[in-house]
Formats: structure tokens, C-alpha cells, sequence
């Protein structure tokens, strides 16, 4: 069964639940893809994501989540489903406590369920789904409303569309 490890750096994510959080969105997202791999979830500050952010994109300001892959991932054509990942471990995630509360506050959504949808998007990600392209795009935002929506968490794109 798969692992969904997680990694406190901050001590805000222990007390928001990340630990379950991220275990409810890794499971829920594996089981959508139908996977069986692991992964692991670091929750740290805003500081600590500028730098990986920095180090690894360039981009030297804080960002609400990182995903690294454990694999290559498979070129496919834009909009298409990627190639399921043959990998028994994922990846590695990273989540910003500040961005995250800040966001949720933005856009008028619950902490949970915000950061819910970024664990989902991140997990989606390491399996090789992107939004370089709007047929990509498309593609992974309706993943993603598929695997939120039995979790009881709302389209996160609604605001858009209206």
C-alpha cells in the first residue's frame, strides 16, 4: 500500500492537520490515477519555499507548492492523459504555510479544502500531468474537479468560469 510520508518543517502544519491532509489527497488522487506508490509531503514557511523555488526554478520568491518527480515523465499529446508513471515512488512534495492561509483568505475558500486541492494538483504533477498548454490545462483542472468533488471539496476553478 501506498505511503503518504510527511515531513514537518513548520510547526503550523501540525496543528492544520497536514499529515491527514495530505494522506487524504495523496490516497484520493493514487486511487483516481490507480497507482500505488509513494510519496512525501514536506510542510514548511514561505522562506523555505523561495529558496527550493529559487534553487530549483530561478524563481527566488515564495510559491504555495513544489513538486519534484522520482521520473522522466513520458511526452504525450497536449490535452492527452500521461502515461501512468511505472514507479513503486512518486515523488516529493513541498507546501507553504503563508501562501497557503494567504490564498484561502484571497479567494474565499477554506483552508482544507485549499490546500486539499494543491496536494491533489502537486500529486497529479509528480504522475506527469501539467498545464504547459490549455488543452493540458483542461485536462489536469478536470482530473482534478474528479477527484475533489467525492471528497466533498467544490470546483476550486468555479470562480473562473463565471
Amino acid at each position: 500500500m501506498a505511503e503518504i510520508d510527511t515531513v514537518i518543517e513548520d510547526d503550523r502544519w501540525e496543528t492544520a492537520g497536514l499529515e491527514d491532509l495530505a494522506a487524504r489527497a495523496g490516497r484520493a488522487t493514487l486511487d483516481w490515477l490507480g497507482m500505488d506508490a509513494d510519496i512525501v509531503v514536506m510542510g514548511c514557511d514561505d522562506a523555505r519555499i523561495a529558496d527550493l523555488n529559487a534553487d530549483f526554478r530561478g524563481k527566488p520568491q515564495p510559491t504555495n507548492v513544489l513538486s519534484w518527480p522520482a521520473v522522466e515523465h513520458v511526452e504525450h499529446a497536449p490535452g492527452a492523459h500521461p502515461p501512468r508513471p511505472d514507479t513503486d515512488e512518486l515523488g516529493d512534495i513541498a507546501i507553504a504555510f503563508e501562501t497557503c492561509t494567504r490564498e484561502a483568505a484571497q479567494q474565499g475558500k477554506g483552508f482544507d479544502a485549499h490546500v486539499t486541492h494543491l496536494l491533489v494538483h502537486a500529486v497529479l504533477h509528480l504522475a506527469g500531468y501539467d498545464h504547459q498548454n490549455d488543452a493540458d490545462a483542461e485536462t489536469m483542472e478536470a482530473a482534478e474537479r474528479s477527484i475533489l468533488l467525492p471528497l466533498g471539496i467544490t470546483d476550486p476553478y468555479l470562480e473562473r468560469t463565471q
